[in-house]
């Protein structure tokens, strides 16, 4: 089996880990807020999402929003602004309490009962490497029926326990050829 890249791009490969695109694929079905957090209506849809329910706030506060009852309510009656530091906070507890609270849903989608979901891998992009150093790469799709230690990962935002998991529960059912797909230029699967 061959062994991880060690030297990603050097010859002029572009590309993302498999983990990445797997991760940016299931932030889009999670479906977060568009709007940023910077403009007004993104702030306030953000902090109506952590503070609408004593669960919600709790949540928050454990993702790391840490600001008094009396802030948040100057915050959402537009008497004060956030700081920029708080902006963040509050994008990364909206962030994590979203992954959570749609986890389980989006686990039974794609694990669809033991059926699992169709992941599509689109090859790296080869076209700044020289011709001789190319490699025939095809574009490959595969089963996936353990998607539990994937989303446990994306949700607690784990990127090393994602990668591991991706790699030792995914691309290895490639076969010998799995190397060749740990950078890719996306992953594709719908739930």
């Amino acid at each position: 089996m061959p062994d991880r890249n060690l030297e990603f791009g050097k010859y002029g490969a572009q590309g993302i880990k498999g983990h990445e695109a797997v991760a940016r694929q299931l932030d889009r079905l999670a479906g977060f807020i568009a709007t940023p957090v910077t403009a007004r209506r993104g702030l306030m849809a953000r902090l109506h999402y952590l503070t609408r329910t004593p669960h919600a706030r709790a949540a928050a506060r454990d993702a790391g929003l840490t600001v008094t009852d009396r802030t948040l309510k100057a915050w959402l009656d537009g008497k004060r602004q956030p700081t920029r530091q708080n902006l963040e906070r509050i994008d990364a507890a909206y962030l994590t309490v979203r992954r959570a609270n749609v986890s389980r849903h989006l686990l039974a989608r794609l694990n669809r009962q033991g059926r699992g979901t169709r992941v599509e891998f689109h090859p790296l992009n080869q076209s700044q490497v020289p011709r001789p150093r190319q490699r025939v790469i095809d574009y490959r799709t595969l089963n996936v029926r353990r998607w539990d230690r994937i989303v446990a990962a994306w949700a607690a935002g784990d990127e090393g326990a994602l990668d591991e998991a991706w790699v030792n529960d995914v691309v290895v059912d490639l076969g010998s050829q799995w190397g060749e797909y740990e950078y890719v230029t996306a992953i594709g699967f719908a739930a």
